[in-house]
């Protein structure tokens, strides 16, 4: 009977996600771990405690892909051990932004996100802003309309 064998099974995708399924054979766990070329550092603007709010899940998310990140919000807090600062501080080796933040108050963070020198800003639905995206296309910053949350989960972040 092959109920107790046990199994281990991996296979990795195009994208370099690797996902691996062990337990026995009468239940089988699956488990997905993404192997990233580099992590990439990013800077969640919008960042709340509040665990229903996408920026507190896309906190999350990046922690358990690998990729090392500081948040910035309306109140100080912690996700996950990682401080949420407020206003604009100094930080160094941001490679992306990632938008949780309306448009209309996004104007009081162009020049600070600009000056962080991102490679792209990841514009999440409700932050689209054509305005400011043209803008950083200007300065050779690479503007994303997409989802955080799904380009973690589909492998293309």
């Amino acid at each position: 009977m092959l109920t107790h064998q046990k199994a281990a099974i991996s296979s990795q995708t195009a994208t370099g996600a690797e996902w691996f399924i062990t337990g026995t054979t009468e239940s089988a766990t699956i488990n997905r771990y993404v192997m990233e070329e580099s992590p990439k550092k990013t800077l969640i603007i919008g960042a709340t405690e509040n665990p229903t709010r996408y920026a507190n899940r896309a906190a999350h998310s990046l922690l358990r892909y690998g990729h090392p990140i500081e948040m910035v919000g309306l109140r100080a807090g912690r996700v996950e051990g990682h401080p949420i600062q407020t206003g604009q501080p100094e930080l160094t080796g941001i490679d992306t932004v990632t938008m949780y933040v309306g448009a209309r108050n996004q104007p009081p963070l162009y020049e600070y996100i600009k000056s962080l020198k991102p490679k792209r800003v990841i514009f999440n639905p409700g932050a689209e802003n054509p305005e400011f995206e043209a803008d950083l296309k200007k300065e050779g910053i690479e503007p994303i309309d997409a989802c955080t949350l799904v380009m973690l989960s589909v492998g293309n972040y």
